[in-house]
């Protein structure tokens, strides 16, 4: 078996680590993409040639393809699919508050938050601000990196059965962090933000923000056999998509099928919004990139039947504290390579043949490989595969790596599984 490059995984990090946000997400692939010759295309633009290699960004979104000389009108698609979102807490339109002498800022929570993770951790914000410019708008991002808010726990002299009943967290009244004292004379969070950016609060429009931990991602372990960081689900498949797709295309090697990386926003609140998988996002771009090179309707559809879409996000390792929650035939193992993920009710794309496909991959590039079903007695989750399976027709399998606390504000995940993904997801675009 191949030896997997630590070196990866802290690559991951400083992925994770500049990436607070979808868009930030978006703007670290890009940089990386950049380097390494792809052009950005504007989807209002007429794409007169599309030869070369070339990403479009559609809000917190992106999607990066390499058309090359010996790819035909009809041949088909090699689709690595993955999302930029995790779950967190998002800023209000009317945020400022205080109550008993602290000031606090209301958020809404996003996706499916493991409450109490996100408890007496130190917060910080981030996101993009639309501002006026003219008789338009600018967009911005910001990251502003240090601590500042916290969310404290009831103390327990106060709450003397959180131990035996269970931490129990209502979303409106209990998860507002607070980040000063009123007599303090902080300014509102639209003066915070003018402050931090250099801006006149009053050309803040609206904002997307959020808030994230600053506790920077790190390798853990006593010989770092972990990744410790938030937003593994699910930046680290970003990651790995994305440099397979730079190493893929910078290998030399002739592509039978036209590599596309396709990053979505939203997964975590169900994909349904004009960025997300469930938009017609994708399927528009693999249209544009067949007329691009002259091809027709028909082209399009034949492309589509000799495509394949993998799907990945990441899977839930076999917790050592908590067996009885896992199917005990399928233990899955950190460290263990990637997992093929499959559930009868179709709440992963995954099937006999596209399974075979990623297993065969895998084989070549001699990296361990998975299979992972839920308890027959529990729901599992799902993923932008079935959504692009349904919204292409197109032939998909749902992979991911194992990790466990999944949704926490900080996720442990292995160390060397960054680069069993990246090695077999290579392969599959080689």
């Amino acid at each position: 078996m191949i030896k997997a490059d630590i070196q990866v995984a802290q690559d991951l990090c400083s992925f994770i680590d500049d990436s607070p946000s979808p868009y930030h997400a978006c703007a670290s692939a890009a940089r990386a993409l950049d380097a390494a010759g792809f052009t950005r295309l504007k989807e209002v633009d007429a794409w007169d040639s599309l030869a070369g290699n070339h990403y479009v960004i559609r809000s917190g979104s992106l999607v990066a393809w390499s058309a090359q000389p010996q790819h035909k009108s009809t041949t088909g698609f090699r689709v690595l699919g993955a999302h930029t979102d995790s779950p967190n807490l998002r800023v209000k339109p009317h945020p400022d508050a205080c109550r008993a002498g602290f000031k606090q800022l209301g958020v809404e929570v996003y996706g499916g938050v493991l409450l109490g993770s996100w408890t007496d951790r130190d917060l910080g914000l981030s996101g993009r601000l639309q501002l006026r410019s003219g008789a338009g708008t600018e967009e911005r991002l910001f990251h502003i990196n240090r601590p500042m808010l916290k969310i404290p726990q009831l103390a327990i002299h106060l709450n003397r059965d959180v131990n035996t009943l269970g931490l129990i967290l209502n979303k409106q009244t209990h998860m507002q962090p607070i980040w000063g004292l009123g007599r303090d004379g902080i300014p509102e969070f639209r003066d915070l933000l003018g402050e931090e950016l250099d801006l006149d609060p009053s050309s803040i429009l609206t904002w997307d923000a959020m808030t994230h931990d600053v506790q920077p991602s790190a390798l853990i372990g006593v010989n770092r056999e972990f990744v410790s960081a938030p937003r593994m689900d699910n930046l680290a498949s970003s990651f790995s998509s994305v440099r397979a797709l730079i190493h893929a295309v910078s290998s030399g090697k002739q592509l039978d099928y036209l590599p596309v990386v396709a990053l979505f926003d939203h997964e975590e609140v169900g994909s349904g919004t004009a960025s997300g998988a469930a938009s017609i996002l994708l399927s528009t771009l693999l249209e544009r990139t067949v007329l691009g090179r002259g091809g027709s309707r028909e082209d399009l559809h034949r492309a589509l039947a000799d495509s394949l879409c993998i799907s990945i996000d990441m899977a839930h390792a076999t917790h050592p504290n908590y067996l009885e929650m896992h199917d005990p035939e399928h233990t899955l193992y950190v460290n263990g390579g990637p997992v093929i993920k499959i559930n009868a009710q179709s709440r992963y794309a995954t099937d006999s043949f596209t399974a075979a496909q990623f297993s065969v991959a895998c084989e070549k590039a001699d990296v361990p490989y998975q299979k992972w079903v839920m308890r027959t007695d529990m729901s599992c989750g799902s993923t932008i595969g079935p959504v692009t399976a349904q919204r292409l027709g197109m032939d998909c399998v749902d992979v991911g790596n194992p990790l466990l606390s999944m949704h926490s504000i900080r996720e442990t995940g292995g160390s060397l599984d960054p680069d069993y993904m990246e090695k077999a997801l290579a392969h599959i675009l080689v």
